[in-house]
């Protein structure tokens, strides 16, 4: 069972590297169809995110006088610093598995054709919202700079924790696209999920700063969630100054975890596509 696991997901990542050329200019149309025939165009991928920091840190840090936070490492950081640090990697995860999740409905009809490699698709929406994720990134630099954090070497590490979300999310959304084939209601269900784990994982409370509030195995639990892994990284980055070899347990654990998903999301994948086109 697990050299045939091995052997379908060995097949899709073959499949990716000899499609990089179709799956990179297949996303950038799908960002570009994003926003078609909207006035301001890709301009709304941008001002959507700004103003969701925006209000949280009018309600966290005006109206609930949220103040500076505490970081894991002993560091006191204004609360907006502290924040977009965890909205920045949130935006890009909940954008991927969402329109990941529905990309074999809503491109129905390239899983028809029968020469196309359907298993590019749920790449094409990871590649589609790199493009703003990017444009994030560079955001938080300019912000930080601003309240006078200036990159550090420490900085770089954005990189391996943004190829590190990839490679989580890739596993996932072959899952969920594939079953959502047979099961639209899926998607609702998704969204769902997606709000509790955004308060689960943490990012608009500060989990090390109530340390003594949360019970042993609550938080254990809360950890166990791999996006505390990445939203804690791009902290560790912007603030605390901490590679990520410096935490073997939670680096270890977050690559065991992503490599089953990926293992078990790509052979639901290949399990099904047989019946894509007929029901779609």
């Amino acid at each position: 069972m697990s050299n045939s696991k091995t052997k379908k997901s060995g097949g899709i990542l073959r499949e990716i590297a000899q499609n990089k050329k179709l799956i990179f200019n297949l996303s950038k149309n799908d960002f570009k169809a994003k926003f078609a025939g909207s006035y301001f165009g890709i301009i709304w991928a941008f001002i959507q995110p700004i103003i969701t920091i925006l209000v949280y840190w009018f309600v966290f840090d005006k109206a609930l006088n949220a103040g500076t936070q505490i970081t894991k490492a002993g560091i006191n950081v204004p609360y907006v610093i502290w924040l977009v640090a965890g909205m920045v990697p949130w935006f890009y995860f909940s954008e991927v598995i969402n329109t990941g999740s529905n990309v074999l409905v809503e491109y129905n009809y390239l899983v028809k054709k029968v020469v196309f490699k359907i298993s590019v698709l749920p790449i094409v929406k990871i590649i589609s919202s790199l493009f703003v994720h990017l444009f994030f990134v560079g955001f938080m630099v300019v912000l930080y700079a601003a309240y006078h954090y200036y990159p550090t070497v420490y900085t770089l590490q954005i990189l391996y924790y943004s190829f590190a979300m990839i490679c989580l999310c890739v596993g996932i959304i072959y899952a969920t696209s594939a079953m959502t084939v047979f099961f639209r209601d899926l998607t609702q269900l998704i969204n769902i999920i997606l709000q509790i784990l955004m308060w689960m994982t943490p990012i608009m409370w500060n989990m090390d700063a109530m340390v003594d509030r949360i019970s042993k195995p609550i938080e254990i639990i809360l950890k166990l969630n791999p996006m505390y892994y990445i939203v804690s990284g791009y902290r560790d980055s912007m603030i605390n100054g901490i590679w990520f070899w410096n935490r073997p347990e939670t680096t270890i654990y977050f690559w065991g975890v992503t490599i089953v998903l990926f293992l078990i999301g790509s052979t639901i994948f290949k399990k099904l596509q047989v019946h894509f086109a007929d029901v779609l």
